[in-house]
């Protein structure tokens, strides 16, 4: 039986969080993509020696948690084998192992999240919620690993659209996600669910679930959003993959104000100065 307590430090996290009582900055978790086809960064961390390096810059500019992935999710991207998934992600989980930060295992595949929660990550980011692979929640489990459910109403890319009201469909997802979870023995403690900005939905559905974040606050569980970076931030005002950081920040200083625990960026260090300033603004609602 694995180690069953790897998601500790990511429920403290949580707690402190939770503590602050809206006072509390956004959790700042980095983005390194250990793929050659990144969409945002064009494969510039594709080898372990400068994913690591980039998880250490982005520790430095203030991340608490470092999510690595080593499949592509954008749209079109081509599926990877479990094999070629972990050989990426593994050895820059092992250089990390060890150090203050909390890692991320940012799969969709069982086996990809047991090697690297074995090898000292804490939280599995599955951005199909613990609806995809059968096995995924087991796994989360056995560990008491973190897990970030987020919702998509397709598989990896994104294929199918969400219908209707994004946070209808973003409750019941959750529901029957947050379902599997407690079936499966995953403490509440550990789970965050994340709305999937940018995968399936419109920009118009994008803009509704950052504006109405607190619905979802309803289920009792910490928020995440990334909105970094994503294709539709450029849909709307018109910008390159390398000039949506300030559409990026307004989108994570609104969700910080409605509620975001975590922040899922690739600017750290920008992102360390808003989240504070957002905090001292909820702090004086009080």
């Amino acid at each position: 039986m694995p180690g069953n307590n790897r998601g500790d430090g990511f429920a403290r996290l949580l707690e402190r969080w939770r503590a602050g009582g809206g006072a509390a900055p956004a959790i700042l978790m980095g983005v390194v993509n250990v793929t050659p086809d990144s969409f945002s960064d064009s494969g510039r961390f594709a080898t372990p020696d400068a994913a690591a390096n980039q998880a250490r810059r982005l520790a430095e500019d203030g991340a608490a948690i470092i999510d690595i992935g080593g499949e592509s999710t954008r749209p079109g991207a081509e599926r990877v084998s479990a094999q070629d998934e972990a050989a990426r992600i593994l050895p820059v989980i092992g250089a990390l192992s060890g150090s203050r930060l909390l890692i991320s295992a940012d799969t969709v595949k069982a086996s990809v999240a047991e090697k690297a929660l074995a090898a000292g990550a804490h939280i599995v980011n599955d951005i199909q919620g613990l609806q995809g692979d059968p096995g995924m929640a087991g796994v989360v489990a056995d560990h008491g690993a973190g897990v970030v459910i987020m919702h998509n109403p397709g598989l990896t890319g994104s294929a199918k659209g969400t219908e209707g009201d994004p946070i209808a469909a973003c409750l019941a997802f959750f529901e029957t996600s947050l379902a599997i979870a407690q079936n499966a023995g995953i403490a509440a403690d550990r789970i965050v669910l994340d709305p999937g900005i940018g995968f399936g939905k419109t920009p118009e559905q994008n803009i509704a679930l950052i504006a109405r974040l607190q619905e979802l606050a309803t289920l009792g569980q910490p928020l995440l959003i990334g909105a970094s970076r994503k294709s539709f931030i450029g849909t709307l005002v018109d910008r390159s993959v390398g000039e949506r950081l300030a559409g990026t920040l307004a989108l994570h200083v609104a969700a910080a104000l409605a509620g975001a625990a975590i922040l899922r960026v690739h600017d750290v260090g920008e992102h360390h100065d808003a989240v504070r300033l957002a905090a001292a603004i909820n702090a004086a609602r009080k």
